[in-house]
């Protein structure tokens, strides 16, 4: 009889709860991850990013999330000070050939999980894609390809408020992440992904569910302007790439009727969901990442936009082709 271990890992950056049966029933049960803390600070980030693009065309090309997962196991879990110093330990050592990702595996024992937790929050957000210049002509990049959430050139305010307390409706946590601005800020797609939830929700007004095409990251963009909340013809469906407008800051939502402002203060909620099964999309055992030193990275890389002053609608200033989008090859 098949006997069920529950393994329980406790580590400083939290509890990471797998379920794992033995071998006669494991093509049947639900063996993935139930539980990320990413706590990664946007400095290490921001240093593991630099050196993948660096080292993109070298004979070893430095992954950023194989930085990054080393750095969260030389750390306990924990991102502090020290955390720029063990990325530079791993390149050291995966450029030399001391360590291969391979090695790292069989050499720490909770490398791969943070590879995997981190690759699901970072995987679309580095790549190939092609560029718009100033002359309309398309350039080759390899680089970050995901933008912050607000365009370029508009002012916001924000603080680390994943977790605390909320009463609409229910007593429950927030999360999400609060960036505070005013009415009409142009909203962006972080990623480039399509738009599976469009419409009104009595907790995040005016919203819209932006899926990935790996389909492990759901973004969540909440509390939208009233009376013109969307990018104009946007829909359920329709496939959006990294840096396009999808929307519009304002403040609805806590209310059962629709386009209704009870939210005191103007912002953008966005929120970031992990989705390693079908499973977790909805009930109770969501997955929800603290997106505030993302927001914190992804602030360098603001995409520029531009206003028809007939239509006063706003667009991004540069077209960006990602190979990620279905049919984007051909």
């Amino acid at each position: 009889m098949a006997c069920l271990v529950l393994m329980t890992f406790v580590l400083a950056a939290g509890i990471f709860l797998y379920e794992n049966k033995t071998q006669e029933v494991s093509q049947t049960q639900d063996n993935f991850i139930k539980w990320v803390d990413f706590n990664a600070s946007k400095e290490a980030m921001k240093k593991a990013c630099l050196m993948d693009i660096d080292s993109y065309k070298s004979e070893i090309h430095l992954d950023w999330i194989t930085l990054l997962a080393y750095a969260a196991v030389r750390g306990g879990g924990e991102f502090s000070s020290k955390s720029t110093e063990y990325i530079d330990e791993a390149a050291a050592k995966l450029t030399s050939g001391e360590l291969t990702e391979t090695a790292l595996n069989e050499k720490y024992q909770y490398f791969s999980y943070y590879y995997e937790a981190y690759s699901a929050v970072l995987g679309g957000m580095v790549g190939e894609y092609e560029i718009e210049d100033e002359n309309g002509t398309y350039q080759n990049k390899y680089g970050l390809k995901a933008f912050s959430p607000i365009a370029a050139g508009f002012s916001y305010q924000d603080y680390d408020d994943f977790g605390v307390g909320r009463d609409f409706g229910y007593k429950r946590q927030h999360l999400g992440h609060d960036m505070m601005g005013l009415i009409g800020t142009p909203i962006i797609a972080v990623e480039s992904g399509y738009v599976e939830a469009l419409g009104w929700n009595r907790y995040g007004g005016w919203r819209i569910g932006i899926r990935s095409f790996d389909r492990k990251r759901y973004y969540y963009y909440a509390h939208l302007r009233q009376n013109r909340p969307y990018a104009e013809g946007l829909k359920e469906g329709d496939y959006v790439t990294a840096g396009d407008v999808i929307g519009y800051m304002g403040h609805t939502g806590y209310s059962d009727k629709e386009n209704v402002n009870n939210i005191e203060t103007v912002h953008l909620h966005v929120g970031l969901q992990l989705i390693f099964d079908e499973s977790q999309k909805d009930g109770n055992n969501e997955i929800w990442v603290d997106f505030y030193q993302l927001a914190g990275f992804l602030s360098a890389h603001r995409c520029e936009v531009e206003r028809d002053d007939f239509t006063k609608e706003w667009d991004r200033k540069y077209d960006m082709k990602d190979p990620v989008i279905p049919g984007s090859a051909e």
